[in-house]
């Protein structure tokens, strides 16, 4: 698995050099895709303009046609698996601190809900919301062609835009939130960040009610409510990308992989891979022919 650690990295795989904080594509057909599954490290919000593609996303294996958008957060894990002839896309890439700036609360992007599936969304729409997106997208590539002295707050102005336009679509696919289910929802996001950044050393869920200064029932009992998941399942999934991470690393073993994921065998590790994947890391690393 490959990992782009920035968008530079990201974009310089289809020769694009860019040096900002956030790229708007031209729209224009694609005819390369990386091969190997990889882990982004951005925002992306994808619009299928025309085709179709089929994408595996954490895992998970979808169909994405025109007027259906994918938007993902960072650490969600793609794998572009077949495009049609005719497959055109606009996307927009960029960082969170770029679009942050300024702002006080770091939790403004996921209080939008834009990720229903965890750390990502596939959404089929109508053709005017996926033309109003379109629009949006055409009318900040021609914005970030031209430099000026306040370029930067009308890109972040025009990419918000953008994410509560795509907030508003989703939302119409769903039930409003009470200001209750709001609070847990928050507690939620709290949750799952904690989680991305200590998952190496803290896999049990009472660290993160002493965290988050809650009883261990409670935590529970709100994460379940917010996502659906327990979360001995969130943390196992985000354990899972981690594994996924490095089995795409050929230069680390499956004995360094568990010692860094802290089991206390490469069995504990190959039996909490297979129970998730039904593969065993071996046999993971044969599927994607990873090789040293």
């Amino acid at each position: 698995m490959v990992t782009y650690e920035n968008l530079h990295d990201t974009l310089s795989f289809y020769n694009i050099d860019c040096r900002q904080s956030y790229y708007i594509s031209s729209g224009n057909p694609i005819f390369k895709f990386p091969t190997a599954s990889f882990r982004m490290d951005y925002y992306a919000l994808c619009i299928c303009t025309e085709g179709e593609i089929n994408i595996e996303i954490d895992n998970r294996k979808y169909k994405v046609d025109a007027h259906s958008f994918f938007i993902a957060a960072p650490s969600t894990i793609v794998k572009f698996l077949k495009t049609s002839e005719n497959f055109m896309m606009k996307l927009l890439f960029f960082d969170k601190n770029f679009l942050i700036k300024n702002i006080s609360n770091p939790f403004i992007i996921e209080k939008m809900n834009l990720f229903t599936k965890g750390s990502y969304s596939i959404v089929k729409t109508t053709e005017k919301n996926s033309i109003q997106l379109q629009n949006l997208l055409d009318y900040l590539k021609k914005k970030s062609e031209k430099q000026g002295k306040f370029t930067e707050e009308i890109i972040r102005t025009i990419i918000f835009n953008v994410l509560l336009e795509t907030a508003e679509i989703i939302e119409q696919q769903s039930h409003t939130h009470s200001e209750k289910e709001e609070g847990k929802k928050d507690l939620f996001l709290k949750f799952s960040q904690l989680v991305r950044e200590n998952i190496r050393e803290q896999r049990t869920v009472q660290f993160y009610a002493d965290q988050l200064c809650l009883s261990h029932k409670y935590l529970i009992e709100i994460i379940k409510k917010a996502s659906g998941k327990t979360p001995h399942e969130v943390i196992d999934e985000t354990l899972l990308k981690e594994a996924y991470v490095m089995l795409g690393n050929p230069e680390i073993t499956i004995s360094e992989i568990a010692f860094r994921l802290q089991f206390n065998s490469a069995s504990a590790f190959g039996r909490f891979f297979k129970k998730h994947t039904a593969f065993s890391p071996s046999e993971y690393r044969v599927k994607e022919n990873i090789q040293s």
